[in-house]
């Protein structure tokens, strides 16, 4: 680029090198900051600070024959030395610092650059300044003030007046010796410095381009023109238009309807909160009600369970006893349970066989081992003896309230339990539990077997018995009856009476058209006149038995015909009991019962 072709809007960046705060030897101090290229009188500020320096002597500027560069000279010091020595050097040449650029006819800088921290040298951020006003980028003088901090405060470290038609090409920032406080310009085709000496810049190797004519650019000059005086003419109608409207009154008729016309807008805005506020309040107002009664309630109700718990408290000890004798009951039926079901299942050990070998109702049956190749009769008696088995785990789950993991289905010797844990079809959940012959038979009931085990150990853990080896069925089984029917306390005996409610269900289908039973009086039967019945079993009263005899005559097709000798209740009931088909079943002279040991009854005969 031509020197008489640099303008301001062809500055990129600026580069600061070498910096320093003392004055530089080599020429007099009054010759800093001559500028040869300006006429421009000095900045006062800057005058102010060269009144301060002292002229130096031609003697003083030439360069001393014997001076020699003592770079030794902390060489022998100590590292604590050295370390200030070196914070000393950096403090003194480092510093923070931005550079601002200012052009005449501005009272504001035309560009403030960021701020370099802690160093010599700074390489500020690229700007463009083509978008500013003609006058700034089309003129090639400006100045330029470098501001430094140093101690915590900002102080104007340089000013100088750049004329970029006097700068010295530079081409590049590598292989110079740059002096104190050296300013680099980047224009468009590289950089360019004032201190440093020109240097040719290399031919590009580019193929030349084809540029216009004179012709052509005094156009494109006249049209440049014609844009100013466009934007001035424009300038001065802005102006005239503005001298005119300043003139004219002010029309308010526009912006007062304008100004009503939103009133009214926020006028209805305020109206519809309004409602919606007070509709808002009686909501509020009603729901506050409601919870005023509903905590009305509550604390009614508060105090009549206060007064329950007071009420309560007189009677928490009585119910404690209960609940404790209650348990005291449970338990010893349960004993009572198991020892029946002992006697029921007797579990013997077998004198002749291995240790730990047991039968069951006179049943041998193995610890889980056995001949795959025995004899049918084999089969038949293991067969029997799991029966026997399912049969006594399936009534002791329920004694024992403890629901078995793996339900048994009691059949004899053709018992069988159900896996619902494991993931099966469901066509293969049920294993039995005697043997069929074959191999996938064989594998079934060894399963099956085993799932049985496991129902014992759920029994055998709820009652807290520790199992060492759920193969021994036989033995882990006498081992919980026997633990569950230990105790020193007396056994109770059974409920007593029970059988009375059950009787007339049974005796309802078994009795026909026509049937009869003889009658008695209403004395007690004979197994009765020792035991006396339960609360729940005791005589039917005078109408409960004719209701039922109605109920029974009905069903028997002869209720019709009776009711009115079914209608008299007191001494006529004798009466009614010889006119009705059928006689009640708890008619001593009816049926004879007689009554097991330990509470067990059954039905020995009845007769019409």
């Amino acid at each position: 680029m031509l020197p008489q072709n640099r303008r301001l809007r062809h500055l990129q960046g600026i580069y600061i090198r070498n910096l320093s705060f003392t004055k530089p030897h080599g020429r007099a101090s009054d010759d800093l900051d001559a500028d040869l290229h300006s006429t421009k009188p000095q900045d006062p500020q800057r005058q102010l600070q060269l009144q301060l320096q002292h002229a130096r002597s031609s003697e003083s500027l030439r360069p001393r024959a014997g001076a020699r560069r003592r770079s030794t000279a902390i060489a022998n010091a100590t590292p604590v030395t050295r370390h200030k020595h070196l914070e000393y050097k950096v403090e003194s040449r480092a510093a923070d610092v931005f550079f601002s650029l200012h052009c005449d006819g501005e009272d504001d800088p035309v560009y403030i650059s960021e701020v370099g921290l802690r160093s010599m040298n700074f390489n500020f951020r690229f700007f463009d300044l083509s978008g500013a006003d003609p006058r700034i980028t089309r003129s090639s003088e400006l100045k330029i003030r470098v501001w430094a901090k140093r101690r915590e405060s900002w102080g104007l470290l340089l000013s100088q007046d750049i004329d970029l038609r006097s700068l010295h090409y530079v081409g590049s920032l590598r292989n110079h010796h740059f002096p104190p406080n050296c300013i680099i310009f980047h224009l468009q085709d590289g950089m360019y410095s004032l201190d440093l000496a020109s240097k040719r810049p290399e031919p590009k190797q580019t193929p030349p381009l084809p540029t216009s004519s004179y012709n052509v650019l005094m156009k494109l000059s006249n049209l440049n023109n014609s844009i100013e005086d466009a934007l001035a003419t424009r300038k001065a109608l802005t102006a005239q238009i503005n001298s005119l409207l300043e003139k004219i009154p002010e029309d308010t008729v526009p912006q007062a309807q304008e100004s009503a016309r939103v009133s009214a807008s926020y006028l209805a805005a305020q109206k519809r909160a309004v409602r919606s506020a007070q509709t808002r309040r009686d909501d509020l107002e009603t729901s506050i009600q409601a919870r005023r009664d509903a905590m009305k309630e509550g604390q009614s109700a508060q105090a009549r369970a206060s007064d329950h718990v007071e009420h309560a408290q007189s009677k928490l000890p009585a119910s404690q006893e209960l609940i404790s004798a209650t348990r005291e009951s449970i338990h010893g039926q349960r004993r009572r349970i198991c020892e029946d079901l002992a006697h029921i299942f007797p579990i013997t050990p077998v004198p002749s066989g291995a240790p730990l070998s047991f039968s069951i109702c006179g049943i041998p049956l193995p610890n889980s081992d056995y001949d795959p190749t025995s004899s049918s009769s084999t089969e038949d008696t293991l067969s029997a003896a799991l029966g026997n088995v399912a049969q006594l785990t399936h009534a002791l789950q329920f004694y024992l309230s403890v629901p078995l993991p793996y339900p048994v289905t009691a059949f004899g010797s053709r018992s069988s339990i159900r896996d619902d844990i494991s993931l099966l079809p469901e066509a293969q959940r049920v294993f039995p539990l005697f043997l069929r012959g074959g191999a996938t038979a064989q594998y079934r009931f060894d399963y099956g077997w085993f799932l049985l085990n496991k129902d014992i150990e759920a029994l055998c853990v709820s009652a807290g018995l520790k199992i060492v080896d759920i193969r021994h069925t036989l033995p882990n089984l006498k081992y919980l009856l026997y633990v569950c029917s230990a105790g020193s306390e007396e056994v109770p005996e059974r409920k007593r009476g029970g059988i009375r409610g059950l009787w007339a269900g049974r005796m309802r289908g078994r009795l026909g058209v026509g049937s009869s039973l003889a009658s008695t009086d209403d004395g007690a039967s004979s197994t009765a006149g020792s035991r006396r019945g339960s609360m729940d079993s005791e005589i039917l009263s005078g109408k409960q038995r004719e209701t039922l005899s109605r109920a029974l005559g009905r069903e028997n097709g002869h209720g019709s015909g009776d009711h009115s000798r079914q209608s008299s209740v007191g001494a006529a009931g004798r009466q009614q009991q010889q006119h009705s088909p059928v006689r009640l079943p708890f008619d001593e002279g009816a049926a004879k019962l007689t009554l097991r040991t330990k509470g067990l009854r059954e039905n020995v005969g009845a007769h019409a």
